[in-house]
């Protein structure tokens, strides 16, 4: 799994090119992440690209084992005083290989989510690595809800890529770009708009 961390680099790099041209009310923008602003996802991304094994056991045993308070630190705590010092520290750990107890496909769930969390409120796209895109997606698809995935979800639809050779799950189809599929079952419902098929109510419904 080795092969993961330069996917992830690469991700990194470019999400750091895309928001070295914001100006200071773009970085304000809310993203898709209830609650948060573009700059506070960079923030958030920040902080887990700090995270080690025993540092995240730590930090949420301090947060009461409350994964919302112990993510709200970190966006406090990695924010910085302006955009620039926020983007500063991110590009300081872009190369960085630490990662919280969780498999390593989830540093590129991580990664092009929260990617796309900033990007499209923005109206910023970026072509990702298919690889990338199907490794992420197939992880969420075996990751419980209660972590942030969709494993219960598969149970009842059936997701269908059109552009890569991905079809998980069993239930009514939902179809659509494996980027799309990843960000719905990601609980962002912009990407429903992407997709098609008997299943989307469905999917709608659970999320």
């Amino acid at each position: 799994m080795s092969d993961v961390w330069p996917m992830v680099h690469a991700e990194r790099a470019a999400l750091i090119e895309d928001l070295e041209d914001l100006d200071d009310r773009q970085w304000e923008e809310p993203s898709l992440c209830a609650g948060w602003t573009v700059r506070d996802v960079a923030a958030h991304l920040t902080d887990t690209a700090r995270t080690t094994r025993l540092g995240f056991l730590a930090g949420l045993a301090r947060a009461r084992f409350d994964f919302d308070r112990q993510n709200a630190r970190g966006v406090d705590r990695e924010r910085g005083a302006s955009p620039q010092e926020t983007l500063e520290r991110l590009r300081r750990v872009a190369v960085r290989r630490s990662t919280p107890p969780a498999p390593l496909d989830s540093r590129l769930v991580e990664e092009i989510v929260h990617g796309e969390d900033i990007r499209r409120p923005l109206g910023l796209s970026r072509s990702y690595p298919r690889e990338a895109v199907v490794r992420s997606l197939r992880l969420q698809v075996r990751t419980p809800a209660s972590f942030g995935g969709a494993k219960e979800l598969v149970s009842r639809v059936r997701l269908t890529a059109a552009d890569a050779d991905v079809s998980i799950g069993e239930g009514p189809e939902v179809s659509g770009p494996a980027l799309s599929l990843l960000l719905a079952v990601s609980r962002r419902r912009v990407a429903l708009d992407d997709l098609c098929g008997p299943g989307v109510a469905v999917l709608a419904a659970a999320i």
